[in-house]
């Protein structure tokens, strides 16, 4: 008796409008995860490194880093969503709802919220709305995202084309709720490296996070491993060399995590990533590319209800193989300047 018992992944005639998909496995997050996040990028912000820092605020321990649970309950997502995907394109309404830590079990579930055949015919765009939640079934992350996947059939008949309408930004009001109450007395910058809470940074202000992270092959593929990110474009090289690339494209979340890490030269107080109001990977990144970060705060608002913490709205940009001193980001026909690999709008909370 014959039959086909693996999983060939998604192509973009197989999504339906509307559709739900539930992701295996779910995955309790271990004090270990913590410990390889940090020796793959680095991260130093002080909530996330220190149980006695994060107590002294409030927290009943250290909880993971928030960009952790993203990697984490999007990995989920790849088998079913990006199996079969040229490129991840980018994410919208992204938020951090509720803090995890390590024992925490999570998992993710996916609505098909938008279907659009690009004019090759051999490829389309999926938009999903992916949710994870914790072992009690709270929601801890919710975030929107578009993906570039393969036809298997290219004569194969299109859906009809639905592009979501996704908000511009995230409300602030929201951004309170995976922070509790802090007792920000306690809060020592001396131990969290940096001196400069909500208060002093200006709308229009620009910051190069000067330090600089080359990406070894060995790191990017355990990175993604970690996660359980099976897309075939981060790990097989046997089929990647012969794409357009020839070889294996970085997983767009390393980028993003390294530049999050970078960013502490800088943002030193901005201990929690609260959400992507928009994003896009401008370019690939490939082993041996060397990162850089510089951001712009865009917007500062009070959170309401909240006089121990308040939000920066921060863009975030990534950069390969140059510094950033004079910010890189746009030429004067408005594309990407070369060398810049992500566009992040991102609200970050300081303490005030």
């Amino acid at each position: 008796m014959t039959g086909t018992k693996t999983n060939a992944g998604n192509f973009f005639e197989d999504f339906r409008f509307g559709q739900e998909i539930i992701h295996p496995t779910p995955r309790t997050v271990t004090y270990g995860d913590v410990a390889l996040y940090t020796a793959l990028y680095g991260s130093r912000f002080a909530v996330q490194s220190s149980d006695e820092f994060a107590k002294a605020l409030g927290y009943p321990r250290s909880p993971i880093d928030d960009l952790l649970t993203f990697h984490v309950v999007f990995g989920k997502t790849t088998p079913e969503i990006s199996l079969n995907a040229i490129a991840n394109l980018g994410y919208a309404n992204c938020r951090f709802l509720k803090p995890v830590y390590p024992g925490d079990t999570l998992n993710s579930v996916s609505e098909v919220i938008g279907l659009k055949e690009n004019s090759n015919r051999e490829t389309g765009t999926v938009y999903v709305r992916s949710t994870g939640r914790n072992q009690n079934d709270e929601v801890v992350l919710e975030y929107c995202r578009w993906v570039m996947v393969r036809k298997r059939d290219k004569n194969s008949p299109a859906p009809e084309a639905v592009v979501p309408k996704l908000p511009d930004r995230v409300d602030p009001a929201e951004l309170a709720k995976a922070v509790p109450p802090l007792h920000i007395a306690n809060y020592n910058v001396a131990l969290a490296g940096s001196t400069h809470r909500w208060g002093d940074y200006d709308v229009g202000e620009k910051i190069d996070h000067v330090d600089g992270m080359t990406l070894e092959e060995a790191e990017h593929q355990i990175a993604t491993r970690l996660y359980q990110n099976t897309a075939k474009v981060h790990f097989n090289l046997h089929t990647e060399s012969k794409g357009r690339f020839g070889k294996r494209i970085v997983y767009g979340g390393v980028v993003i995590s390294l530049v999050r890490a970078l960013s502490y030269n800088g943002l030193g107080n901005a201990f929690h990533f609260a959400a992507i109001n928009g994003g896009r990977h401008v370019a690939p990144t490939f082993a041996g590319d060397t990162i850089y970060a510089w951001s712009e705060v865009l917007e500062k608002s009070e959170i309401p209800g909240r006089s121990d913490i308040g939000a920066l709205r921060v863009r975030l940009v990534g950069v390969k193989n140059m510094d950033c001193a004079n910010h890189p980001l746009k030429t004067d026909t408005g594309d990407y300047a070369d060398g810049v690999i992500i566009d992040l709008d991102t609200w970050l909370v300081l303490p005030r």
